[in-house]
């Protein structure tokens, strides 16, 4: 371990730069391979010469010419020495925290990539990005606050590197928004960059099940239908989870971390590791290493990030049975990218693509059983000899998708389920469906995977507020055959689009997952499965649809013909919405204020630069 003392300030000419965090370190070996001059080029995967940049070129605006003494002289407080100004300035956007267990083992991931940059020649930056948990933030106020995240890691990360004009970034992170956030905040600031999940977590267990933090949700609904003893609640609540690492199914941040390796801008088999595990820290190191000779190369994230890499990760989400988030999230990513992307394009993508995985939260397996079974790579390989993939997109190594599978098999290992075989799928078709309608003009989220018949029409049961949907489900108010509505949850009414893990977790425990649909303009978590709606767009707060609905109206959801539609006549509907106006702002000072003046409809991803 590095000593935790500060390092004293040397005079120039006897100083000695320590590690990122400005403690005591080890002095550095020679590096293994020289700087490539502004002149020289270098081939690309589409064999392709190109002229390479100095490596420092953004960072001299700082550090070169007389007039940037002073800000040399800052450098040198922190034990920079003069031969460092030739070398990358490279951050490491770091979101260790101790919030939650998705970010408590990512320390050790960003020590890893500042040995990785300092052994490769740069000079590592470290600064910090926030975190919530969604997991503890579940149900309650606190969860408004989790989209608003999203936006708040973005800003940070293209704050810190174009503020200091860094050559490139790292970006290390865990808990879902940081994915997103962390992915945005890159396009924007647009310098070589590249991302490092923080991994997953490992399965907990208890009477011979496997367990995850979706157990522990669903629990809670099996012991109010008075079908768990409190005894088993509580057990299952203490062993869900054992240690750090992401949650573990191909909920929300396993599903984004395994699209950014499709994308091309995560390293090959790092999106299923184990936070716990050697091998993550080695991939964070070796991902420095990766990023250093993108800085040579200028290979940037808007190079990487085109229409065709977008599909790419789309098909891999489908493929996997990834989260519905992933439909909000990359929006908003192609959106910083300034990709053309709308929602219909993942139900293009949808149409075309299997179902290959047995993963929770409809299937069987969890994150860490896909990566024995292959990972990614294996996927994507299978998708490729399909015909389902791009192999001539780029990504952060150099080399196009194509050859970074070149080794990988055709097919997957006989010996395994998790992954099928491209003719053997789960599913002929993927599972995260665009649905409209009158509720929903602009499109919904369906995902519709694990349900026998994905069609209900029924009575609906509105709620204006999470907290008494849930209440009215654990006092069994709520029967088969209902329509749950639950509104005025969206980017602006909620504001900040909630999650609906609580409720949906509840009607699984009460045996109700499947009989029960549930639509709001909220959010879902990647854990939630059922007949269940989310992303109703327009939202209640902006005078859609969904706002006009009255208990007991009758409402079709039938994933079969992506229908959403409310039954009753437009002329009724044309009465009630006669005189309505947007309710208040729940909010008028603060980030969430911020967040609901600015943010676009959910069918737009939620950005708040949407001009």
């Amino acid at each position: 371990m590095h000593s935790i003392l500060l390092k004293a300030a040397k005079p120039i000419g006897n100083t000695r730069k320590p590690d990122a965090y400005s403690r005591l370190a080890p002095a550095r070996q020679p590096l293994c391979r020289p700087f490539l001059s502004p002149t020289k080029t270098t081939p690309m995967a589409d064999n392709k010469t190109i002229s390479i940049k100095p490596i420092n070129s953004r960072s001299a605006n700082i550090t070169q010419g007389k007039s940037r003494a002073p800000n040399r002289s800052m450098y040198y407080a922190m034990g920079y020495e003069e031969s460092d100004f030739k070398k990358p300035m490279v951050g490491v956007a770091n979101g260790h925290s101790t919030i939650t267990p998705c970010n408590s083992g990512l320390q050790k991931l960003a020590d890893a990539a500042v040995a990785g940059i300092e052994e490769a020649g740069g000079n590592a930056q470290i600064f910090g990005t926030p975190t919530i948990s969604d997991g503890m933030a579940m149900g309650t106020e606190g969860m408004k606050y989790s989209l608003v995240s999203r936006e708040v890691i973005s800003d940070c990360i293209e704050t810190c590197v174009q503020g200091q004009w860094m050559d490139g970034v790292v970006v290390v992170g865990g808990c879902d928004k940081n994915m997103p956030g962390g992915m945005m905040g890159m396009l924007r600031a647009n310098v070589p960059a590249i991302y490092v999940y923080g991994g997953t977590i490992l399965p907990g267990r208890y009477k011979g099940q496997d367990l995850n933090i979706v157990s522990v949700f669903e629990a809670v609904g099996q012991n109010a239908a008075g079908n768990m003893s409190d005894e088993d609640l509580r057990e299952i609540e203490m062993r869900a989870i054992p240690g750090s690492g992401s949650c573990g199914g191909m909920y929300t941040a396993n599903t984004m971390s395994s699209s950014f390796e499709a994308l091309g801008l995560s390293l090959p088999y790092s999106s299923t590791m184990a936070n716990p595990h050697d091998e993550k820290q080695n991939s964070a190191k070796e991902s420095a290493r990766v990023l250093i000779e993108a800085i040579k190369k200028d290979i940037k994230p808007r190079d990487i990030v085109t229409k065709k890499a977008l599909e790419n990760a789309v098909a891999v989400i489908m493929a996997t049975g990834g989260s519905t988030n992933a439909v909000l999230h990359f929006l908003a990513i192609a959106h910083a990218a300034g990709v053309e992307w709308s929602i219909d394009d993942f139900e293009r993508i949808r149409k075309k693509t299997p179902v290959l995985c047995d993963l929770k939260p409809s299937g069987k397996y969890l994150a860490v059983d896909l990566h024995q079974a292959g990972g990614i790579p294996q996927v994507m390989k299978v998708l490729l000899k399909a015909g389902l993939l791009h192999g001539d997109c780029l990504t952060i190594s150099g080399e196009t998708i194509a050859e970074v599978l070149k080794d990988v098999p055709d097919a997957p290992r006989a010996d395994q389920d998790v992954i099928r075989p491209i003719d053997k799928p789960m599913y002929e078709q993927g599972h995260l469906a665009i649905l409209k309608g009158n509720l929903s003009p602009e499109g919904a989220v369906a995902k519709i995977t694990g349900l026998k018949n994905p069609v209900i029409t029924g009575p609906a049961r509105v709620f204006d507020d999470e907290q008494s949907a849930l209440k009215a489900i654990l006092d069994g108010k709520i029967v088969a055959g209902d329509v749950m509505v639950l509104r005025y949850l969206g980017p602006k009414g909620g504001p900040g689009m909630p999650e609906m893990l609580a409720p949906t977790g509840a009607l699984i425990g009460a045996g109700l997952g499947e009989s029960v649909g549930l639509i709001t303009d909220g959010r879902f978590s990647g854990g939630t499965w059922g007949m269940v709606v989310g992303h109703v767009a327009p939202e209640a707060a902006a005078g859609g649809t969904i706002a006009f609905v009255n208990e007991g109206d009758s409402i079709t959801i039938d994933a079969h013909e992506l229908k959403l539609e409310l039954n009753v006549p437009e002329a009724e509907l044309a009465k009630r919405r006669e005189g309505w106006t947007a309710p208040a702002p729940r909010y008028t000072r603060g980030v969430q204020a911020k967040f609901a003046f600015n943010a676009a409809s959910a069918s737009k991803g939620a950005v708040l630069d949407n001009y």
